[in-house]
């Protein structure tokens, strides 16, 4: 097989109006860098003469049944020859003859090197490249949204222009089959701190006669989907902190007495919402415990040195007599409103004192089967979680 340093790969479904320049403009391109290197196309299922077009123009295509941006990227990528990997879209907005910046990092030793389409990382946006909902709001919100919760340096974070080793990316094990597959390159090498770099592009008008495959809305809600599911810590585990605490707080100050806030009364009903506050508070936490050893066990996420030591920590055992103390202490509350009612004869009780006692105890019962549940479905989860290297940051 003919030494190949970097290979350029491009998806593709029905591209003919626009795969012969994209072809050409990466053959100038490989030999403006100086380096060996072929043109794959990934055709998803073309009907209208794209394979023969880009055969003729020198070309290799790799044939991907499965539909869908990320599943035609993962076959190129698995089919590619080159060491380093070159990829962006085949409707001509991408200029394939500069790649130099992406080869001379790449050489550098950077794993990721992404392209930037925006003028704050140098780069140009011509005149009707980029709708405006995509310029002025799903890019700059999902782009800072994405910096924010995975600690990356990447200004344009769904920039299709990018180039990546052909080693890193096996190390991600993309899973992806759609437009989700762009946001879960960069988070997933993000998450595994791998090198990660931006050289500035110029993004040209789509040279197509038809729509695009992209559809704005549609993908920046997968994408923002996917930015959120895939991270739990913000989706779960920092609300249901913020909710434990403040409601911690008011439990507190409400279990024993009426204060007075600002002029506002807070009685029983204040600490009904506070003790709520609670519940769902350990229950989102527990989601972001769950939902990080699930994405672990499956390979979704990388492996955490950080989490498996909180893992072997709390243990299920401990978990357990945690449970154990919280269904305790409920029942003796409980037990102790029961006695307060038949000291009563059974009567009436004050109002706000006896819905405190019911409510504390309530809540504790309820947090023990919590904890009791979480605490086994956790072990369940780790059973699969083990058989990986030891459970990316949170």
């Amino acid at each position: 097989m003919e030494s190949c340093q970097v290979t350029i790969l491009m998806p593709c479904l029905n591209e003919a109006e626009t795969l012969a320049a994209c072809i050409a403009k990466a053959h100038r391109g490989l030999a403006d860098a100086g380096v060996t290197g072929e043109i794959l196309i990934a055709d998803n299922g073309s009907t209208d003469g794209s394979i023969q077009i880009a055969e003729s123009n020198g070309a290799r295509v790799v044939h991907v049944p499965e539909k869908g941006y990320g599943s035609a990227l993962r076959g190129g990528i698995t089919a590619a020859r080159g060491e380093w990997i070159i990829m962006g879209d085949a409707d001509d907005s991408y200029d394939f003859s500069a790649i130099r910046g992406f080869i001379e990092r790449l050489r550098a030793g950077d794993d990721l090197v992404m392209g930037c389409r925006l003028p704050s990382g140098g780069g140009k946006i011509m005149p009707g490249a980029m709708p405006w909902k995509n310029r002025w709001l799903g890019n700059p919100v999902l782009s800072t949204l994405g910096r924010v919760l995975y600690k990356t340096p990447v200004r344009d974070f769904h920039c299709g222009l990018r180039g990546f080793s052909r080693e890193a990316c096996q190390r991600l094990d993309l899973q992806t089959s759609g437009m989700e597959f762009a946001s879960e390159m960069v988070m997933k090498a993000s998450l595994a701190r791998m090198k990660i770099s931006e050289v500035p592009i110029t993004l040209h008008k789509d040279g197509r006669n038809r729509p695009p495959h992209l559809r704005p809305w549609r993908d920046g809600w997968r994408h923002l989907r996917f930015m959120l599911i895939y991270n739990p810590r913000w989706l779960y585990l920092v609300p249901g902190f913020v909710a434990v605490l403040t409601g911690g707080a008011l439990a507190l100050l409400t279990y024993l007495r009426t204060p007075d806030v600002a002029g506002i009364r807070l009685d029983a009903g204040a600490f009904a919402v506070a003790c709520a506050a609670i519940l769902a508070g350990t229950q989102l936490i527990a989601f972001a415990f769950v939902t990080k050893v699930f994405a672990i066990g499956e390979g979704l996420l990388p492996p955490d040195a950080k989490f498996a030591r909180i893992f072997r920590v709390f243990t299920l055992e401990r978990g357990l007599i945690a449970g154990v103390l919280c269904l305790g202490g409920g029942a003796a509350l409980f037990i102790h409103a029961f006695l307060q009612w038949r000291h009563a004869g059974f009567g009436d009780l004050p109002w706000s004192e006896n819905m405190r006692r019911i409510i504390a105890s309530t809540t504790l019962l309820l947090l023990g089967v919590q904890l009791i549940a979480t605490s086994f479905l956790m072990s369940i989860l780790g059973l699969r979680t083990s058989k990986r290297q030891p459970p990316a940051a949170y």
